[in-house]
């Protein structure tokens, strides 16, 4: 289970215990807690009725969780012949648990790279994209009327720890006439490696020099400042807990809570905060992508919200069982297509056609102990 204190720099938590205020959050949490974590896939198993269940495992994505867990179950309910969970440890752990091959799956909100995949066990892997979301700036100041406005330079400046207070004048104006308390401000970021971060600081390598020579992009970083807590849930605990804070999580954990999401200046200029319309006109301006070349931030376009990514799953390409890998390539199948309806009711983008296209066609190279494609 993922911790949900955030981290001081010398890694001790606060004294005052977290207590999720969000029932979003606290739903999402609970709903990921009967998971396996360790110890080869169990992948078949006989019921008291003679009949077999194919049991598929996956870990990783925080990002992916809130998607996964309504989509899962609906899944099972329909076909009562297979059952899936998933641990939702970061995008970092679901890589190295997938290449220990301890899940069937693993899923990351940025392509494993050829080093992560090197030593999988279950040999060459393909990635498939599943989801498309955005990353909210969730902020935490009680203060102010209106939205917050910022701009990739400043947010930069920020999470560098060069601007430490929220009145500080490149805030301010930005914001005329809002009320900016002169208070400090608590970076809060991710303590597990993590996707989300990967995409979050991909958009600041884009629009800050300053933050591409000092910190760069990646899935676990040197922060500068600031606490860190575990997964997008964490993230979106702490923030509600500590008073000037800002952060940056999966959409779907802030939406519809108590957390405000800034507006951040896009590549055209404009003010955009993550909603479905704004994550599709993003992913619009790029739409061709692969598992090499997969980022979207910071597209151009008027409505394009400039933190925006897509999330994969890594599956072996060669399955050593034909029942337990037709099931989990017809599982992914139902994911990236019909699945899709159960993402847009939590905030994420139905994916494109053509990555359902890409989706498919990856797909079609995994093959089962005869060499045969598992999804003809």
């Amino acid at each position: 289970m993922p911790h949900l204190l955030p981290r001081t720099q010398t890694g001790k938590p606060p004294r005052t215990a977290a207590a999720l205020t969000a029932a979003a959050v606290l739903a999402i949490t609970a709903a990921l807690t009967a998971c396996t974590s360790a110890g080869t896939p169990s992948t078949l198993q006989a019921s008291a009725a003679g009949t077999s269940t194919v049991r598929l495992t996956g870990a990783g994505s925080t990002f992916d969780a809130p998607f996964f867990t309504k989509a899962f179950a609906a899944y099972q309910q329909s076909r009562p012949g297979v059952t899936v969970s998933y641990a939702s440890v970061g995008s970092s752990a679901g890589i190295t648990r997938f290449t220990a091959g301890t899940v069937n799956f693993g899923a990351t909100d940025v392509p494993a790279s050829s080093t992560d995949l090197a030593a999988a066990r279950g040999g060459p892997a393909v990635q498939v994209p599943v989801d498309l979301g955005g990353i909210s700036v969730a902020y935490n100041v009680m203060t102010l009327n209106g939205s917050l406005k910022l701009t990739g330079p400043v947010l930069a400046r920020i999470f560098l720890g060069q601007i430490t207070r929220w009145n500080d004048p490149a805030i301010t104006a930005l914001n005329p006439g809002a009320e900016l308390p002169d208070t400090y401000i608590t970076v809060v970021h991710r303590a597990d490696g993590s996707g989300t971060t990967y995409i979050f600081s991909d958009y600041l390598s884009h629009v800050s020099p300053a933050w591409a020579t000092k910190v760069g992009a990646g899935r676990s970083l040197h922060w500068p400042v600031g606490y860190g807590a575990d997964g997008n849930q964490g993230v979106a605990s702490t923030i509600l807990r500590i008073p000037g804070s800002i952060g940056y999580a999966e959409d779907s954990y802030t939406a519809g809570t108590a957390i405000n999401s800034a507006a951040i200046a896009n590549h055209d200029g404009n003010y955009v905060t993550p909603s479905p319309a704004t994550i599709t006109a993003d992913a619009a301006a790029k739409p061709a992508i692969t598992a090499e070349d997969f980022s979207i931030v910071n597209e151009p376009g008027a409505d394009a919200y400039p933190i925006s990514g897509y999330s994969w799953v890594l599956v072996s390409a060669s399955q050593p069982s034909e029942t337990a890998g037709r099931a989990l390539a017809a599982l992914i199948t139902w994911l990236t297509h019909a699945g899709q309806s159960y993402a847009a009711t939590l905030g994420y983008v139905p994916l494109p056609a053509q990555i359902q296209q890409l989706a498919t066609a990856t797909l079609a190279r995994v093959t089962g102990p005869d060499g045969q494609s598992l999804t003809s």
